[in-house]
């Protein structure tokens, strides 16, 4: 919201010797957060003066471009009182017109200087300018032409362009709607400055009679209010006067026309949108309801949209001709020829103008306001004040109808005790400080409680009242102290372990990202999942941020592999990235039960929303892809394998205490033959390894990156909270290396599994250190080599202790494998 401070000072008497930053300050001590302050003319330096084109003499040149050499009078500013001799290029004056002349030492936006230098045979003494090059718009296509009796010739041209004016900029939070207006941030400037107030608002509006344009209201709990007046005869040519025109784009928007623009300047004004009709176009009497589900309009932007049966619509006799407190339809757009305008002032449900905002993706200033929520007492009273600017400006006359059906919905008191204040902000705030400060914010005291102000629509609780008294007195006397921690608390169980887990990936390497939790069907296609896979089934969110990615993700790896295929697409050589998040399946019990918020749902009611949440796991999801280690003088480098996912997932197996056992599985995303199931005791828990071919190229990653995915919930439920320190020997270990035949569909694990079990309680570390196929070995058959290693802790072991313990592990291998030893 762009604010110009002359139009503060307009409704609230400030101190003269108050600056536009002590303001800005002020305001945002009270909480309204300031954005920018905008100096128009502060780039601009040296004279720049109104002049009049006396004389312009159109001179063709070679190069197809034809100049205009102009006299301009510009007074005494030139220190000569003689006529400016300057080219220029445009073509959109002509002689007696008044224009925005910089002379000779002065600096435009840029730090451009003017000079009188020599062009087109001609010695240009300074430059007619156009709003670009004054940096106050963007048309470079014509200069400016001021209205008649902007100035005279040699006059300081800022204050006619308003480039004397400073312009304040704020960023509105959803719960000051109030401050979308120069009514409420006056009111605001008057409370920082305890200074004298005039709401614009205040006006003698004339009384609703029969005789007014015919309203129905279908809807009033979404239209609780609406005004219509009529003014007739406005003069369609007649011109947006200047000031409303400077003020409109000091505050950030274009001059249209004069009917456009008067809306417009109201809604700043006061907060209230208006909307203007072209009461000829009307047929029939105006009705407010709910649209129809499927029912088309076109609204003045172009679109045609199709409607919701929860979307307020206003309709006439011709069908519907406006989104209610949103935009208007074509049908009824006001236009060049317009002489008749009904002005509309309806005061709508802000719940239902933020839906079709959202809806339609529509988004207007109108709709801004109306969906935070705006000042419903005020609706004749901005009616009227449009009415009074047509009139005035527009040559129109008010007919005498007016029309008010409806009415603004009470305000209930709330109930505060006056050292509630004090209490909750811990600094010492008396009962009649309380009091005062919330008359200041225009809260009426009463036997019931304390009724908000109309236009704060924000407050409903004991506690936002505190909150105003709060930033009355000011936040800066609200003390900074450290909350006490309560005696034996800690982190819990869960924060320790899955601590612990982020420490292991670290340290492995890896890279914790967070990506959106939503997904859609192309994100699945991507993954290669077949239709019936139970990871489609998903929960579908009644409000997604985004059509395209509309349900709640049962796996973490879309988001996390275009993580880092993006990662890889900026030059990044290798990615090692992880995530932790919840990931969600569906209850299948049917919709959640809605109770009243009057008072705490019971046990059993809990108990029936409890199960309608689906079931929400925490997973954990690891991508590698690229170099895993580099190349360089020390040797050649690794791109990541199925081997590395495997890896990482033994790592936090043993981190957490948890055997770990792995056997090879098809599921995709992953490589049928290079995909690994991980489980402990038997019971799956999650897959790692190499991903499918068809899923890199999806996600633009390089060929044979790998990926894990795993549920952390199951894996902390297991895990051991202080694991163990190792166990050291001060005794000589004992190699022992076997090298097994077994067939090609026996797994190394499988082997590896057989030999620890038989090798018996003093093997220490159990290694697979080659594999080999070829014609030594046969067909359908592998050599696996393993390099056993046994220690016992309290004396050496003899040769006879480790060659038996070998034995008996290939035994074993073969018992179990149909190892045979080579």
């Amino acid at each position: 919201m762009k604010t110009p401070v002359s139009w503060i000072r307009e409704y609230v008497e400030l101190p003269p010797d108050v600056t536009t930053e002590q303001l800005a300050a002020r305001l945002t001590a009270l909480g309204l957060k300031v954005e920018a302050i905008e100096k128009p003319g502060e780039n601009i330096r040296g004279p720049l003066v109104v002049g009049q084109v006396l004389t312009m003499e159109p001179e063709p040149q070679k190069n197809g471009k034809t100049i205009e050499w102009c006299q301009v009078d510009v007074g005494d500013a030139n220190g000569t009182g003689e006529p400016q001799g300057i080219v220029c290029g445009a073509h959109n004056f002509e002689p007696g017109d008044l224009v925005v002349v910089i002379l000779p030492g002065g600096v435009l936006p840029g730090d451009f200087e003017i000079s009188a230098r020599k062009t087109y045979g001609h010695v240009s003494a300074g430059m007619i300018c156009s709003s670009r090059e004054l940096g106050i718009g963007e048309d470079h296509e014509g200069i400016i032409v001021l209205p008649e009796g902007a100035g005279r010739p040699g006059d300081d041209a800022r204050p006619v362009l308003g480039l004397d004016q400073e312009v304040i900029e704020f960023e509105i939070n959803p719960d000051r709607a109030y401050a979308l207006s120069l009514r409420g941030v006056a009111r605001e400037a008057g409370l920082a400055y305890d200074a004298p107030y005039r709401d614009p608002a205040r006006r003698s509006v004339p009384e609703p009679n029969d005789d007014g344009y015919p309203v129905v209201i279908e809807d009033p709990a979404g239209c609780p209010v609406f005004v219509a007046r009529v003014v007739s005869d406005i003069d369609p040519g007649a011109a947006t006067p200047d000031w409303m025109a400077r003020r409109l784009a000091l505050s950030g928007m274009r001059p249209i026309s004069l009917a456009v623009d008067v809306t417009n300047y109201v809604m700043l004004e006061l907060g209230r949108p208006i909307h203007g009709y072209d009461a000829d176009k009307l047929q029939g009497p105006i009705r407010v309801r709910r649209a129809t589900e499927g029912e088309h309009l076109t609204t003045l932007d172009g679109v045609d949209r199709t409607l919701s049966a929860e979307d307020l619509v206003v309709t006439d006799d011709s069908g519907i001709i406006g989104l209610g407190g949103v935009m208007g339809g074509e049908t009824t757009e006001m236009s060049s020829t317009t002489t008749r305008v009904l002005v509309e002032a309806a005061h709508w449900d802000a719940v239902s103008m933020f839906r079709t905002g959202k809806r339609h993706r529509l988004t207007s200033e109108a709709g801004k306001r109306n969906e935070r929520g705006v000042d419903p007492v005020i609706t004749p009273a901005a009616a009227d004040r449009v009415v009074e600017l047509l009139v005035r400006y527009g040559g129109g006359t008010a007919e005498p109808g007016v029309t008010v059906v409806g009415q603004a919905p009470p305000r209930q008191p709330i109930g505060m005790a006056t050292d509630l204040p004090a209490r909750i902000s811990g600094v010492d705030i008396p009962a009649e400080v309380a009091v005062a400060s919330l008359a200041k914010v225009g809260c009426v005291a009463g036997a019931d409680g304390y009724t908000p102000p109309s236009w704060r629509p924000d407050l409903t609780d004991p506690y936002d009242l505190v909150e105003e008294v709060v930033r009355v007195v000011g936040y800066d006397r609200v003390p900074s102290i450290l909350p006490r921690e309560a005696a034996g608390r800690g982190l819990s169980r869960e924060q320790r372990l899955r601590r612990r887990i982020g420490r292991t990936l670290a340290g492995a390497g890896c890279v914790e990202v967070i990506s959106f939790p939503f997904v859609g069907e192309a994100n699945f296609d991507q993954l290669g999942l077949p239709a019936d896979d139970v990871l489609r089934k998903t929960v579908r969110l009644a409000n997604p941020l985004s059509a395209e990615e509309p349900s709640y993700t049962t796996t973490l790896l879309p988001g996390l592999l275009r993580a880092a295929a993006r990662n890889l697409g900026r030059g990044t050589p290798g990615v090692a990235l992880f995530e932790t998040g919840t990931v969600a399946f569906p209850a299948d019990r049917g919709p959640a039960p809605i109770y009243g918020v009057e008072w705490r749902p019971s046990d059993d009611e809990l108990a029936k929303l409890f199960e309608a949440i689906p079931a929400q796991p925490l997973f954990l999801a690891v991508v590698l892809a690229g170099e895993r280690e580099r190349a360089g003088w020390w040797g050649a480098g690794r791109t990541a394998d199925w081997s590395d996912a495997i890896g990482l997932v033994r790592r936090l197996g043993d981190e957490l205490a948890v055997e770990v056992e792995v056997t090879s599985a098809s599921r995709m995303p992953w490589h049928p033959g290079r995909c690994a199931q991980v489980s402990v005791a038997g019971v799956e828990f999650g897959h790692a390894g190499e991903l499918h071919p068809q899923v890199c190229a999806a996600f633009g990653l390089p060929a044979r990156s790998a990926a894990v995915e795993v549920d952390l919930d199951f894996l902390m439920s297991r895990a051991v909270d202080v694991v163990p320190g190792p166990e050291f020997s001060t005794f000589p270990v004992a190699k022992e290396d076997v090298a097994l035949l077994v067939p090609n569909d026996v797994t190394a694990a499988e082997v590896e599994a057989a030999l620890r079990e038989g090798a018996g309680e003093h093997l220490e570390s159990i290694r697979l250190f080659d594999v080999y196929t070829g014609d030594q070995v046969g067909a359908g058959h592998k050599s696996l080599a393993f390099a056993l290693r046994f220690r016992a802790p309290d004396r050496t072991l003899t040769e006879q202790e480790t060659s038996t313990a070998r034995d008996a592990a290939v035994a074993l291998a073969a018992e179990r494998c149909g190892a045979v030893q080579r």
